[in-house]
């Protein structure tokens, strides 16, 4: 049975089946002739993938789609391997983590890599969330592996080709030794994997990147050359016209009007005090932090807010939601002289909910943030009560990101300051 591969071969999505094809002895041709650009452009390749993207597998039947189904469809060719495990449970299992390495760790990496790679506009808070997400994923993955060497059964099965490929992109261009020391089960796996000879194989030699790939620098236009200074000729000056009646002036432009929260009166309390108290203190954080705060805070020169995202059913996948909250505090960057803020993202499996802690300057949530930031909408806001103890003690863990809040674990916990 002939099986051909189009894509480009060192592709890491084309790595997952090809390695699977070792596991289970089955052959698959690369298509030498392919060229990205033209061949998935052809009608027999639009035919097989009408959207045009590699890989895709061509076989007797048909073609085939998206790298983890292709190696799906490989492990499936020869009955009784190992790949899917040996009970329904392994095989639950193994399907769990396809999906983890998949929008866990492969989407996070991916949306760090791609500005990198000059194919996105490289924002900052977007790449700090995906690194944040990232981290997530390793602490995850390094704690399940502390206790265990593959991550199904006693072997290699299709979600450890998966996983181990979509990290061969990390350690190649992302993940230095310095970020990786800090999960040394996920290191020792990943060594382990890529030096099966199977694996080696398809993949290569691995070696970590001792740099993170640098963002693409932008050209400077060539200098044209200066052309010589031309000799003054000197002309004899016409006499000067009597000058006419000087039109009226134009109004000089009007300075620009001070943000009202400017013009409130002084406050005892000085956010960047705050903000730096916060970003310095990395032990005692309640005896020193939280009681710094309550100390410096001015219920008459500022307020604090809770927030609830208004739509958390929607929350159904992790990296989109701390993409979604990266976002608001994005565009929040308006405010950035006047507020303080902590994001929940919280809970270990979907639906995610979305809750946050804000301190405005004022007494109430400045108009110009509710005005120009469209999310603000997206939330439910209500003043804290502080003659109410527990909202205050909710207060302190929004602050500190103490865990499990509310009875829930954390996803991930994001500051505005």
């Amino acid at each position: 049975m002939a099986l051909i591969m189009h894509a480009g071969a060192n592709n890491k999505n084309v790595y997952k089946s090809l390695i699977a094809a070792e596991y289970v002895g089955v052959e698959i041709k690369m298509d030498e002739n392919f060229q990205m650009g033209v061949s998935n452009k052809t009608p027999e390749f639009l035919k097989m993938n009408p959207i045009g993207k590699v890989p895709v597998l061509e076989t007797p039947e048909g073609g085939i789609f998206e790298s983890n189904a292709i190696a799906r469809y490989v492990a499936h060719l020869k009955p009784g391997n190992s790949l899917f495990g040996s009970t329904p449970i392994e095989y639950g299992q193994i399907e769990q983590w396809i999906d983890f390495a998949t929008l866990e760790l492969d989407a996070s990496m991916r949306g760090w890599a791609i500005p990198r790679f000059g194919y996105a506009n490289y924002i900052k808070p977007v790449e700090e969330s995906y690194i944040a997400a990232t981290k997530r994923g390793l602490g995850a993955l390094n704690t399940y592996l502390a206790s265990h060497t593959y991550l199904v059964g006693d072997g290699v099965t299709l979600a450890d080709i998966i996983l181990t490929c979509n990290l061969v992109m990390g350690f190649k261009f992302l993940l230095t030794k310095s970020f990786t020391s800090e999960f040394p089960h996920v290191e020792r796996y990943f060594w382990t994997l890529v030096n099966q000879p199977k694996f080696s194989k398809i993949i290569g030699e691995v070696v970590q990147t001792e740099a993170v790939i640098p963002l693409p620098s932008a050209k400077k236009p060539e200098e044209k050359p200066k052309p010589e200074p031309k000799k003054e000729v000197k002309k004899e000056e016409a006499p000067k016209p009597k000058p006419e009646a000087a039109p009226e002036e134009e109004e000089a432009p009007k300075p620009k009007a001070k943000n009202p929260l400017d013009l409130l009166p002084p406050s005892p309390m000085v956010l960047d005090d705050w903000k730096r108290l916060y970003s310095n203190t990395k032990t005692n954080f309640r005896e020193v932090a939280i009681k710094g705060f309550w100390d410096m805070y001015d219920p008459e020169g500022y307020s604090l807010w809770f927030c609830n995202y208004k739509y958390n059913d929607e929350n159904t996948v992790s990296f989109v939601t701390m993409n979604k909250v990266g976002g608001f505090l994005q565009r929040m960057d308006l405010a950035r002289k006047y507020a303080f803020g902590k994001m929940l993202i919280i809970g270990n499996e979907p639906p995610f909910k979305v809750k946050g802690l804000w301190l405005f300057r004022g007494t109430e949530i400045p108009k110009f943030v509710m005005d120009e930031c469209y999310d603000m909408e997206l939330y439910e806001w209500t003043k804290v009560d502080l003659s109410d103890e527990a909202q205050k003690e909710r207060v302190n863990q929004m602050i500190e990101d103490f865990e499990p809040f509310e009875g829930e674990a954390l996803l991930d916990a994001k500051c505005f300051k």
